[in-house]
């Protein structure tokens, strides 16, 4: 197999437009390009006293003003999207860890500089969950591109994804038909319809058969998939939730330690098994690469539950939320645009014909930039390094920890007008391409690919034709549907109020 194997090179495409030359609020330099000189500032930012200082603000971040307001309202007192914070988890009492806040869409980019900027064990933060979670293996999420066994493990899961890309097309549509059919009993019944529930189990069913091969109602999982994914996922995010319990309470429970792994062993050694039956034929394929079939069993696994089920867990709500509040103007003309492709072609629905969809993958790309399902990116400088914003440049130190916070890197006034609305057609006409490279929720610009020697998630061009899928599949059935949204510990919970059967 070659080594520059991977998912994106292994599908049609589905639609990275040439981005040189065009103008916009944006250019076509590399996001590592170098950059204008600017003056050099002290990294402003303050922990006030050594504990009541850490304690304030943990309080700030989870409870009394929230993540996203605590970042803007430190940006504000300091005058500085470059700045110095305590960013919880982790004892009060022994200090939260201190980070480098990188806090515009500028200064956010060293992140996805490999040369550097270290990911050794930052995928959730600035702790590590326990290895007994995924089977004593360090799984490639928190390899950085220098340790060798990372390229063989992203080679690994781009080979296997390339592989199933035939399958994904119909699968989507069986579990998603299916889906929405239910959906729509719920309506008739109940006068509304949650669409989380409903939503993991087409989601795993999908990913299932899409990806594996196997039906878990078949395989002796039944319908246990979800709710098993749900707690080993929560069981590594716990120190990052709130889940709206009281504050002194919660904290400690959940903030301070991780929750204890053998309360999960059974439940994962579940999911273990079903894994490693369904998928013997890439196990297979990861043995002839060098790789133990526990090893490449344990990631696989990761990658399919952690990232792409939870991934796409998080973000269909996302995009239903911000689709419904853009009105049913866009609905109209999202529905003729899906009809008339799929007519076109006599009724086929593939990745050929979603590239005839412009405003569809704009309204994608759309809901992926104001939105990203996951906000946090971390890295550790690899050596003394020099970060620049907008406005003035900030000496790292080595081994010191940076911190983005992605939905204000791409809801930066400075590269998108008006950047808190969600604007469906915002990646189309002469300019919209050029931004594609700001849109970062992959762990990379839109505009690049996941290779071996980066971290961008190796699942990228799957969750992309997922996500644009569960557009084709709504608007061949309906003209338009409204929502009811709320706040969830991961993401928006959804609950749909109508949908309005297509009528042209």
């Amino acid at each position: 197999m070659s080594s520059s194997v991977s998912f994106s090179s292994s599908l049609p495409s589905i639609g990275r437009p040439a981005f040189a030359a065009l103008g916009h609020k944006s250019d076509s330099r590399s996001p590592f390009s170098e950059k204008k000189k600017l003056s050099l500032r002290n990294i402003p930012g303050d922990d006030g006293h050594p504990l009541v200082g850490p304690l304030r603000d943990r309080f700030d971040y989870f409870y009394y003003q929230g993540r996203e307001e605590f970042l803007r309202s430190r940006v504000r007192r300091h005058g500085s999207t470059v700045l110095r914070l305590n960013v919880p988890p982790g004892p009060p009492i022994s200090g939260e860890p201190r980070v480098v806040a990188l806090l515009d869409g500028e200064s956010f980019s060293i992140l996805f500089d490999s040369s550097k900027v270290e990911k050794r064990d930052l995928f959730t933060g600035t702790y590590t969950p326990s290895l007994e979670l995924t089977g004593g293996y360090r799984v490639l999420s928190y390899l950085d591109p220098s340790e060798p066994s990372h390229a063989l493990l992203k080679r690994f899961l781009s080979h296997f994804l390339g592989s199933c890309r035939r399958s994904l097309v119909p699968e989507f549509r069986r579990s998603y038909g299916s889906l929405f059919d239910v959906l729509e009993t719920d309506l008739a019944r109940k006068g509304r319809a949650e669409f989380g529930p409903h939503n993991e189990q087409a989601l795993f069913g999908f990913l299932s058969r899409g990806l594996l091969g196997k039906d878990p109602v078949d395989s002796g999982m039944g319908s246990d998939g979800p709710k098993l994914i749900n707690k080993w996922v929560f069981f590594q995010l716990a120190p990052l939730l709130s889940l709206g319990i009281p504050p002194f309470l919660e904290d400690p429970l959940l903030h301070w330690f991780r929750l204890p792994p053998s309360l999960l062993q059974r439940d994962y050694q579940r999911l273990y098994d079903f894994f490693h039956r369904a998928a013997a034929p890439a196990l297979n394929e990861a043995e002839r690469m060098g790789i133990s079939r526990a090893e490449a069993c344990h990631n696989l696994l990761f990658a399919v539950c952690f990232n792409a089920f939870g991934g796409l867990k998080i973000f269909f709500p996302i995009l239903l939320k911000w689709v419904s509040r853009a009105g049913t103007g866009i609905h109209t003309r999202l529905a003729m645009e899906i009809r008339m492709a799929v007519r076109s072609h006599g009724g086929e629905v593939s990745f050929r014909v979603m590239e005839e969809m412009p405003l569809m993958r704009s309204v994608v790309y759309e809901a992926f930039r104001i939105e990203p399902p996951v906000p946090l990116q971390f890295g550790r400088a690899k050596r003394d390094l020099l970060v620049q914003s907008h406005h003035a440049a900030y000496d790292v130190r080595r081994g010191e920890i940076l911190f983005g916070y992605q939905p204000m890197a791409t809801k930066d006034p400075m590269i998108f007008d008006r950047a808190e609305e969600f604007i469906g057609e915002r990646f189309l006409g002469e300019g919209g391409p050029a931004l594609l490279r700001r849109v970062l929720w992959s762990n990379g610009p839109e505009t690049e690919v996941p290779t071996p020697d980066n971290k961008q998630c190796p699942g990228k061009d799957l969750v992309m034709i997922a996500s644009r899928l569960l557009l084709v599949v709504l608007f061949l059935r309906y003209d338009s549907f409204d929502i009811e949204t709320k706040a969830a510990p991961l993401g928006t919970a959804v609950t749909l109020t109508s949908l309005k059967k297509a009528t042209f």
